[in-house]
């Protein structure tokens, strides 16, 4: 089997409990000592703020910076008590701010030593000072990871993970269930502090049951997910899904024949983005035997098929964790690679809709550990995010999108 690289994680403790306020603490910078943390989701505010989730050896973190993240407000405790945080390397607290304001944090833990997780929600409807007690995602308790959580144009809160109750049930009754499932639910109509998800269902059986998943959405009540599916034959390659309705899963579409044929987990899920042409970009890592690396490919609509995919670097410099974002029909795409010194951040630009692109470059680098780089816009304005042990974190402006 080919060998898998995957990125460092460093183990972490923290320092001391956090403070329970942080609009009238003016701190240094936002630290990323491998101490204290080893991812960090970026999110916007509706008032141009940027906030941070953290997850760290025992808790999730929250933190907001005014000033584009050069400074941070101090962070505050997402959760209670210490919790056994799910700290899979595709694995992180999710974070949205909804349009009044409102922060919404998810996040998994593990149940037991076999691996299996539960995801909970939370909101704060006080500006992030304090957080609602922690709900289930799902009433459910067999298996939830790697969720992900976003807010449709209509502004419902909407999640999606990889759920085993289907698998756990067909195991126990003796018949083979290869993978896990993909389940969602949209949070209720109520202006519930707890960020409650209700009417779980689950779109798809037999899905990879270690990879993140990718989410955009293709308009009110229609969110897109990019997952890792088990074909037949144990073929794991990458299929889309696009909902015709909130209640309402489209057909699976095949976005590339990988052939990667693996009775194991890659744990290195793709993205999604779909531009405002209504064109889908997709990015994903795969090892198959017919392409190995990461590759890009885009389709014209949510019912053309996908093009043939592009090689966004070449094996040898181990190229990974892609992130995906559109601007209008400008698309930006990042990944990570290694040059035999340092990790480096590359970017590649395409002003038409994913048609033609500029050549990648570099935009940020690092000798140590470090999370995933992540896109994240702010109006026409898209930034990288970025969590190193040694240069901490940074959110780097990588152009205005026209």
């Amino acid at each position: 089997m080919r060998r898998l690289v995957l990125s460092a994680l460093a183990a972490m403790a923290l320092a001391g409990p956090a403070k329970a306020q942080h609009q009238d603490h003016a701190t240094k910078a936002f630290a990323a000592d491998a101490r204290e943390a080893f991812t960090a989701t970026p999110a916007f505010g509706p008032d141009g703020a940027l906030w941070i989730a953290r997850g760290t050896a025992d808790r999730v973190l929250v933190s907001r910076s005014t000033d584009l993240g050069k400074t941070f407000g101090a962070p505050v405790s997402v959760t209670a008590d210490p919790i056994n945080l799910d700290w899979g390397p595709d694995s992180r607290p999710q974070l949205v701010i909804d349009r009044n304001g409102g922060v919404v944090v998810s996040y998994a833990i593990f149940q037991d030593k076999r691996f299996n997780g539960r995801v909970y929600a939370t909101r704060s409807t006080d500006g992030g000072s304090t957080f609602a007690p922690r709900v289930p995602i799902t009433s459910d308790s067999t298996s939830q990871r790697f969720q992900t959580i976003g807010i449709d144009p209509a502004g419902r809160l909407f999640a999606a993970w990889i759920d085993k109750r289907n698998a756990a049930a067909t195991l126990a009754a003796g018949k083979p269930y290869p993978g896990a499932a993909l389940a969602y639910a949209w949070a209720d109509a109520g202006a519930d502090k707890a960020a409650r998800f209700v009417d779980t269902q689950l779109a798809f059986d037999n899905t990879c049951e270690c990879c993140r998943l990718g989410l955009a959405f293709a308009g009110p009540g229609r969110p897109a997910l990019l997952f890792r599916n088990v074909f037949d034959g144990g073929v794991r390659d990458h299929a889309v899904v696009t909902f015709a309705d909130p209640k309402t899963p489209g057909p699976l579409r095949r976005v590339s024949t990988d052939d990667w044929k693996l009775d194991a987990c890659p744990h290195h899920g793709p993205s999604l983005a779909i531009a405002s042409d209504g064109s889908y970009h997709a990015a994903w890592f795969t090892g198959g035997s017919v392409r190995q690396g990461l590759f890009y490919a885009r389709a014209d609509n949510a019912d053309a098929p996908f093009g043939v995919p592009r090689a966004l670097s070449t094996p040898d410099r181990q190229p990974a964790r892609p992130s995906v974002q559109a601007v209008g029909t400008v698309i930006h795409l990042a990944w990570k690679e290694f040059d035999g010194e340092k990790a480096l951040v590359r970017w590649q630009l395409s002003s038409d809709g994913g048609r033609t692109w500029n050549p990648p470059r570099t935009v940020a680098a690092t000798g140590d550990a470090s999370d995933h780089p992540l896109l994240i816009a702010r109006g026409t304005q898209v930034f990288l995010s970025w969590l190193t042990k040694d240069e901490g974190y940074r959110l780097i402006p990588l152009g205005e999108s026209t």
